[in-house]
């Protein structure tokens, strides 16, 4: 077993006396995609803010290319939400990727030759080149996503983490996002921790499953993860995992937890028992 950049061990996190994680344990190594499943208030958000080290623990430990969360912040590249931007804001492409080197000093920033040579470097790595001096107001939902994953690689990360990155995005783009995110660790070796409600279009890409739902937690390939006894235990409750046409269709009891895109609605009630399961 190669050393891994991300290694969770025992995580207990959560809001007041709310505790979302309950001694998970999960790894990354160099090259692979992990992908976080789960409800939502499951904890997939938290465990992000854990390895970004923006949230502190109750229990266990975090270790990122080896050392603590915030020691290894420039190891550590990531992708947020995409979130709707004012079609009237006057900010470039090429603006919001420089925002990975200058933080939020939109307006502030003082042009040098090495910097804008990473931003280029960073829009040619995802294909944003062409739309780099363009609005992103005006972009399509893929486009930006583009720029967010360049920004995220302006430090050169050894581990890629993202929140959602395929929210809202139609099949086409969602699967231009996924392929570069793929090529990204194939290339430089970049682990890729991938949190998402679509798992379909991610699917043929993931070595790791990390599934949350109701205070436990299952972990490993996802042939051993994604299946009827695992996803049973995880929600108490019967749940059958169908394959349709190579998609994975997840349904239980008397509520349906996934649609035709694939976005899981796992909300089951949840009780209180503790239960982790390494596949």
């Amino acid at each position: 077993m190669t050393a891994a950049l991300m290694e969770a061990e025992g995580l207990e996190a959560g809001y007041g006396a709310a505790l979302v994680l309950h001694g998970v344990h999960v790894r990354a190594e160099p090259g692979e995609i992990v992908s976080i499943i789960g409800p939502n208030g499951a904890g997939k958000s938290t465990l992000l803010k854990v390895v970004l080290g923006l949230e502190r623990l109750s229990a266990g430990s975090v270790l990122v290319d080896g050392g603590p969360p915030r020691r290894s912040a420039g190891a550590v590249g990531y992708v947020p939400q995409l979130h709707a931007v004012d079609r009237e804001l006057p900010l470039r492409g090429r603006d919001l990727v420089r925002f990975g080197l200058d933080g939020n000093r939109y307006g502030l920033t003082v042009a040098s030759g090495a910097a804008n040579r990473r931003v280029d470097t960073a829009m040619e790595a995802v294909g944003a080149t062409s739309f780099a001096d363009r609005p992103v107001g005006l972009l399509s939902g893929g486009e930006q996503q583009r720029l967010r994953i360049a920004q995220a690689l302006l430090t050169d990360p050894v581990l890629l983490l993202c929140d959602e990155p395929l929210l809202g995005l139609d099949l086409h783009h969602q699967r231009e996002v996924t392929e570069l995110l793929d090529r990204r660790r194939r290339e430089h070796g970049t682990a890729v921790v991938f949190v998402t409600h679509e798992v379909n279009p991610v699917l043929p890409y993931v070595d790791r499953v990390l599934y949350l739902a109701g205070g436990r937690f299952a972990v490993g390939a996802p042939t051993e993860t994604l299946t009827a006894p695992t996803l049973s235990m995880l929600f108490g409750t019967p749940v059958d995992v169908l394959e349709v046409r190579g998609r994975l269709h997840i349904v239980g009891g008397d509520a349906e937890v996934d649609d035709d895109a694939g976005h899981h609605h796992l909300d089951h009630p949840h009780d209180d028992t503790r239960h982790g399961a390494e596949r």
